[in-house]
C-alpha cells in the first residue's frame, strides 16, 4: 500500500473510531442519570432474605449501622412485595440468645414440620432459633452456636436452608468458602464427617438456592461488598449438593450508574406462578462513600432453557406483579 492510500484509509478509520467512544460515552453519561427505585425499606439494612408463607411475604433484613454491629434482627411483612409492615425487632441479643452479643447479620428463614427455623450470624458463629411463628417467639434450642467461629476453614456467616420437594432440608454457609451439609430431622443438627465444602469459583459470601424446573441453582456474592466488583452470580445441578457449573452470563447482579454495591441477594417465588423476584442491598443512594446501605427488590427472569437473564436495577416490582404467568 502506498502512503497516499494509508493516510486516507487511516482518516476513514478516525471517524469511526471517534463515533464508537462518543455512543459510549453517551451511554454511560445516560446510566449515571437514570432514577433508580426507592429501596422497599425505610432506613439502612442490608443482607436481606425474603421468603413467602402462605400469601404472605416476608423480609428478614441486617439492620445496617455504622461499624456494622447490630445486636437485633427486624421481620417485614407484604402482600405485593412492594408496602411492607415493620412487625418489628423478632430477635434481640443477649436477652434472647445469651451467648451472642453483636454482629448480628445475614438471617435465614425455613420451615418445616409447622415450625419456623430461624438462622442467623452472630459473633461470627451461627445460630438458630425456632418457634411457631415467623415474626415471633424465637426459642434458642441448642443454648449455643449451631456452627462455631473457627469449626471450619471458612468464616462462619451468612446461613441459608433449602427444602427440597421431599422434605429433605440442606445447610449452606460461609464466607471464604461455601460449606453445605444435609441437616437432620430436627432442623437443628447435622451430621459433622458429612459436611462438604461447594467448589464456586469466584465465590465469596451469601449463599443462596432454590430449585426451579428440576434444576438446582446456586447464587452468591463475588468481591467484597466495598469492591466495585462486588456482583452476584450462579452454577446450577442436578443434585442439591452438588458439583455444581458455573452459568455462562455471570454475573446476573451487578452496581450500575449510581447503583453502587448491588449484591448480597435471595430469591423469592411468588406462589402458583413461574414469577420470581429477587432482593438485594446497595450503598444508600446517592452514595457518599460510606458504607451503609440499603434493601432493594427487582423482577427475576429465566431465559427459555432456564438460564438467569441479568437483573435490571434500575426496575422495581410492578403493579400486579404477584399474579403474572402461570408455571
Amino acid at each position: 500500500m502506498n502512503t497516499t492510500n494509508r493516510f486516507k484509509n487511516y482518516y476513514r478509520v478516525i471517524p469511526t473510531v471517534v463515533g464508537i467512544m462518543s455512543t459510549l460515552s453517551f451511554a454511560a453519561i445516560a446510566e449515571e442519570e437514570k432514577t433508580p427505585p426507592p429501596p422497599v425499606l425505610p432506613g439502612a439494612t442490608a443482607d436481606p432474605h425474603i421468603a413467602v408463607f402462605g400469601n404472605t411475604f416476608c423480609l428478614y433484613p441486617t439492620t445496617d449501622m455504622n461499624g456494622w454491629n447490630p445486636t437485633a434482627f427486624h421481620g417485614w411483612t407484604s402482600k405485593d412485595l412492594k408496602t411492607w409492615k415493620d412487625e418489628g425487632v423478632i430477635l434481640d441479643f443477649p436477652s434472647e440468645v445469651k451467648w451472642a452479643t453483636g454482629q448480628a447479620w445475614a438471617p435465614a428463614i425455613a420451615t418445616k414440620n409447622g415450625k419456623y427455623y430461624f438462622y442467623f450470624s452472630a459473633n461470627q458463629n451461627i445460630g438458630v432459633v425456632v418457634s411457631d411463628h415467623p415474626m415471633k417467639s424465637l426459642k434458642d434450642p441448642l443454648g449455643k452456636p449451631l456452627v462455631a467461629k473457627g469449626e471450619y476453614p471458612c468464616q462462619a456467616i451468612d446461613p441459608m436452608v433449602f427444602i427440597d420437594d421431599d422434605g429433605a432440608a440442606y445447610f449452606y454457609f460461609g464466607q471464604g468458602r461455601c460449606m453445605a451439609v444435609k441437616l437432620n430431622e430436627d432442623m437443628i443438627s447435622f451430621d459433622s464427617k458429612a459436611m462438604k465444602q461447594i467448589e464456586l469459583p469466584g465465590y465469596n459470601e451469601g449463599a443462596f438456592v432454590f430449585k426451579r424446573k428440576g434444576i438446582y441453582y446456586l447464587s452468591w456474592s463475588e468481591y467484597d461488598t466495598r469492591d466495585p466488583r462486588y456482583s452476584v452470580a450462579y452454577a446450577t445441578s442436578k443434585l442439591p449438593l452438588g458439583p455444581f457449573t458455573k452459568a455462562e452470563g455471570n454475573p446476573i447482579l451487578q452496581q450500575k450508574g449510581v447503583i453502587k454495591a448491588a449484591g448480597h441477594h435471595s430469591i423469592v417465588q411468588v406462589p402458583d406462578s413461574d414469577t420470581w423476584a429477587v432482593a438485594y442491598h446497595r450503598f444508600i443512594v446517592p452514595h457518599d462513600g460510606g458504607s451503609l446501605r440499603e434493601t432493594c427488590i427487582s423482577p427475576l427472569r429465566f431465559d427459555r432453557e432456564g438460564a438467569i437473564l441479568p437483573i435490571d436495577v434500575f426496575e422495581g416490582i410492578p403493579d400486579q406483579f404477584i399474579t403474572k404467568e402461570k408455571p
